[in-house]
């Protein structure tokens, strides 16, 4: 079963630290969290996802914690939240390009089972999800640095998604891969990425990094109106699929960066973001009032 139609490999792209709370779980083998751990932090971290070359400065930083809800016949049922971020030009400072949940990471296991990634082939649930995220971080971090750059990875989530559609798992498992089960799982989000309507999306997506963040440390009003200037995107986004996940994704680790940003803009700055996030997601008004403060 194709899990990958894309040829890739070379040098290792990612630095994951993965973290497991296993607190809701009670009289358990503790241990098996700590061997769960180390093997999905070396499945993530040492498999080859790119034909790129990365120095051991450039690999994508990000985390991942696991929390354990129940445990059943060797069946965990989890929420995972993941989260990368890659540093701005001429700064210390390291932008969040994902603060990703998925309230569907459920998966079979035992103590010692091997996570190895066999390319083309689907193996296990967790397998799967786990090379999902790998390419869902690296597609990311290439769209922030290039036009589009991330599509090849975006391109290899959709056949990881088209793959465990059709795969023999258990009915806990499926959750989050189906198309029609929620329009916030790992199919409508990576549906969203590669969809022509949200291409403008993906190329403000570039435009917020490279043109403007990191020309921040050289000119920062620049750096600021550039980003302000391409936010009407997110709002056209929205009207045009008011459903639309990859937006939410956007906010999700985007928000407080955007309070930041622009509590120190112009009067009019201040007033056209501020406006405009609290149109296209008011549930996070509490946050976005501290941008006039």
């Amino acid at each position: 079963m194709t899990l990958c139609a894309v040829s890739w490999a070379s040098a290792q792209e990612i630095n994951c630290t993965v973290t497991i709370n296993s607190d809701q779980i009670e009289g358990s083998n503790k241990q098996v969290y700590e061997t769960m751990k180390s093997a999905i932090e070396e499945y993530m971290n040492q498999n080859r996802w790119t034909n790129m070359t990365f120095a051991e400065h450039e690999k994508i930083e990000c985390s991942m914690m696991i929390i354990v809800k129940s445990v059943a016949d060797n069946m965990y049922t989890c929420e995972m939240t993941l989260q990368s971020r890659r540093p701005v030009y001429g700064t210390t400072y390291t932008t969040p390009l994902l603060n990703f949940v998925d309230k569907n990471f459920n998966f079979t296991y035992q103590e010692y089972d091997r996570i190895e990634y066999q390319q083309n082939t689907f193996t296990t649930n967790l397998t799967a999800m786990l090379a999902y995220y790998c390419y869902l971080i690296i597609g990311h971090d290439l769209d922030s640095y290039q036009r589009l750059g991330g599509t090849p990875a975006f391109t290899a989530c959709e056949e990881i998604v088209n793959a465990c559609q059709s795969a023999s798992m258990e009915q806990t498992e499926q959750k989050g891969w189906l198309a029609f089960d929620s329009n916030r799982n790992r199919y409508a989000l990576i549906n969203n990425l590669l969809d022509e309507a949200f291409k403008k999306y993906r190329n403000y997506y570039y435009e917020y990094h490279r043109l403007g963040l990191d020309e921040m440390s050289g000119n920062v009003t620049n750096g600021r109106a550039r980003i302000a200037e391409g936010m009407p995107v997110l709002k056209e986004a929205y009207r045009a699929r008011p459903a639309t996940y990859v937006i939410n994704t956007f906010l999700d680790a985007k928000a407080d960066e955007l309070v930041d940003i622009f509590k120190k803009g112009t009067a009019k700055e201040k007033k056209d973001v501020y406006e405009l996030l609290i149109d296209i997601d008011p549930t996070r008004q509490t946050t976005y009032d501290r941008m006039n403060e």
